[in-house]
C-alpha cells in the first residue's frame, strides 16, 4: 500500500529555503534528474526538490518540517549504490549530503577521525596518508562514508579489517521528529546499554539518517605485497581460497576473478594475467621477515591446489596496478559491451559452503545457457555474478537466475546481500532470510519512523 504522503508544496519549499538557504535547494529539472537513480538497474524515481544540508541541524530541522507534514525523505551519497537505496520512490525530499563533505577532527593518537557523512572514502584516504592512517573498507568506488555505513559497505579488505560496521566507533544521527542524538563512543570499549550504534549501521537511512561519524583508523602497512595465482580450473580456485583462509595466514585482501574477467582485464589494462580463474591477494606485515614467511606458505598451498602460475610482488606500481584494474573490472566491462546493460548479484555464505556456491552458480550458467562472468570478495564468502542483458527477455533470464542464487546462498547459511545492501532488489528476499525477525524490525522502524518518512519503500516487500 502506497503510504499516505503529501505533497511538496510552495509553502514547504519556502520553508526549506529558510531552513537551509537559497543556494542549497533546487527544484531544476536537471538536478532532480541527476539524483533520481543510482548506479543500479532500478527505475529512475523523480524527487519534488533537492536538499544539500551544510550542517547536522539542517538535517534535523528538514527531517522534522517532513515529518509534520507526511513528506518522504531520501538520502543521498553520491549514487554509487547497486540496489537502488537512495532513488527516491515516492518522490519528496532528496537531502543530498555532496557538500557536507569534510573532516570534522583528525584524532591520530586514538588513530580516529570525526567526518561529515558526504566525504568520499577515497578523498579521506588521500588526506589521512599524510598521517600514515587510513580508513580500511574500500568498495571500490568512492562512495561516501554516509552511504558506506547506511550501507554497511565491505570490499576487498573485509577478510582483514572488517566491514564499515566493524570500523565505526561513534556517529550523529538525525531522527524522524527532528531529533540529534549520538550514539556509540570514541571509547574502543563500549558496554553502556543498548547498541544503538549497529542498529543504524547498515539501516539505510531508514530509521535515521547519518549526519556525522568517527572512524576507526589503521596505520599504513609498513610492507605489503601482492599475490597473483592462476588456477586450470574454478574448482580449484576457490577451494584454495578455503585453505589460505584456513592457514592462520591473515590476507589483507582475497578476491576471485574469473577467466573472462582476467582476459578483460589483460587486454583493457594491460596486467600481466593469463586467462584461467585467478586469485588476487595482498599481505600486510610490520616486517619483511613475516611478509617473507607468510608469502612462502601461500606459494606452498597454491602449488599443491594445482596453480599454473604464482606471482608475488612487493613494488608499490606493480601492486597499485592490479589493484586498479580490479577495482575498475566494472566500468571496463561496461566500456568493452556499449550493447549491454549489466545486473550484478551481491551473495555471501560461509567460507566452508564458498566452493558450493560457486558450483552451483557454474551449473546454474551451464544448465540456462545464460552468459555471466563471476569476480568476488571470496576471502569473506562473498561473490557478485555478473549478468549482461540488451532487453527484457534477457534481463527477466538473470533475474531467475540471480534469485535461484540468492534462495541457494540462504539454504548453505548465508545472505542474500553481502555488501550492496538490501534497497529495492533485495526486499522480497527479506521473509525467507530473517523469519519473525523481520516483524521485530517493522516494529523497530514504527517506533523512531511513526509516519513512515525515512526513505520509503526499501528494506521491507511490500
Amino acid at each position: 500500500m502506497t503510504p499516505p504522503f503529501n505533497p511538496v508544496t510552495a509553502q514547504i519549499i519556502d520553508h526549506l529555503r529558510q531552513i537551509v538557504g537559497a543556494e542549497n535547494l533546487s527544484t531544476a529539472q536537471a538536478d532532480i534528474d541527476l539524483h533520481a537513480r543510482d548506479q543500479s538497474q532500478h527505475r529512475a524515481s523523480p524527487a519534488e526538490v533537492v536538499v544539500w544540508p551544510a550542517a547536522p541541524q539542517h538535517v534535523a530541522d528538514t527531517l522534522k518540517l517532513a515529518n509534520e507534514h507526511r513528506l518522504p525523505v531520501t538520502p543521498w551519497g553520491v549514487g554509487t549504490g547497486l540496489e537502488g537505496s537512495s532513488i527516491p520512490l515516492f518522490g519528496g525530499i532528496l537531502l543530498s549530503f555532496e557538500r557536507m563533505n569534510q573532516i570534522v577532527e583528525l584524532h591520530a593518537d586514538d588513530f580516529q577521525v570525526t567526518v561529515q557523512p558526504g566525504i568520499g572514502h577515497k578523498d579521506l584516504n588521500a588526506q589521512l596518508a599524510r598521517h600514515g592512517l587510513f580508513f580500511p573498507p574500500d568498495p571500490g568506488a568512492n562512495a561516501t562514508v554516509g552511504g558506506m555505513l547506511a550501507n554497511n559497505a565491505a570490499g576487498i579488505r573485509t577478510v582483514r579489517y572488517g566491514a564499515s560496521k566493524d570500523n565505526v566507533l561513534r556517529m550523529q544521527v538525525a531522527l524522524a521528529d527532528g531529533r540529534l542524538i549520538h550514539v556509540g563512543s570514541r571509547s574502543v570499549k563500549q558496554s553502556a546499554g543498548y547498541d544503538l550504534l549497529h542498529l543504524f549501521v547498515g539501516s539505510e537511512g531508514t530509521l535515521g539518517i547519518i549526519t556525522e561519524a568517527t572512524l576507526k583508523l589503521i596505520p599504513v602497512p609498513e610492507h605489503m605485497s601482492a599475490v597473483v595465482a592462476a588456477f586450470p580450473t574454478v574448482k580449484a580456485a576457490v577451494e584454495t581460497v578455503v585453505a589460505v583462509r584456513g592457514s592462520g595466514l591473515d590476507p589483507a585482501a582475497l578476491e576471485f576473478i574469473d577467466a573472462a574477467h582476467c582476459r578483460m582485464l589483460s587486454s583493457a589494462e594491460g596486467v600481466d594475467l593469463t586467462e584461467n580463474p585467478t586469485l588476487f591477494m595482498e599481505f600486510h606485515a610490520a616486517q619483511q621477515s613475516t611478509l617473507s614467511a607468510g608469502l612462502e606458505i601461500v606459494r606452498q598451498i597454491c602449488e599443491e591446489m594445482g596453480a599454473l602460475n604464482f606471482r608475488a610482488t612487493t613494488d608499490t606500481a606493480e601492486r597499485k596496478r592490479l589493484w586498479h584494474a580490479r577495482h575498475h573490472s566494472y566500468e571496463i566491462m561496461v566500456r568493452m559491451h556499449p550493447d549491454k546493460q549489466f545486473f550484478i548479484n551481491d551473495v555471501a555464505v560461509p567460507i566452508s559452503a564458498y566452493p558450493e556456491l560457486i558450483g552451483f552458480v557454474e551449473q546454474i550458467r551451464a544448465e540456462r545457457n545464460i552468459p555471466s562472468t563471476m569476480i568476488g570478495h571470496a576471502g569473506d564468502g562473498n561473490i557478485h555474478v555478473e549478468f549482461p542483458f540488451a532487453n527484457d527477455a534477457e534481463y527477466q533470464q538473470a533475474m531467475d537466475a540471480n534469485g535461484a542464487i540468492v534462495l541457494k546462498a540462504l539454504e548453505l547459511g548465508g545472505t542474500s546481500t553481502g555488501e550492496h545492501g538490501v534497497g529495492i532488489g533485495k526486499a522480497k528476499y527479506m521473509p525467507v532470510e530473517h523469519g519473525p525477525a523481520l516483524d521485530v524490525m517493522r516494529s523497530i522502524k514504527q517506533t523512531l519512523d511513526p509516519n513512515g518518512i525515512l526513505n520509503p519503500g526499501k528494506i521491507f516487500p511490500g
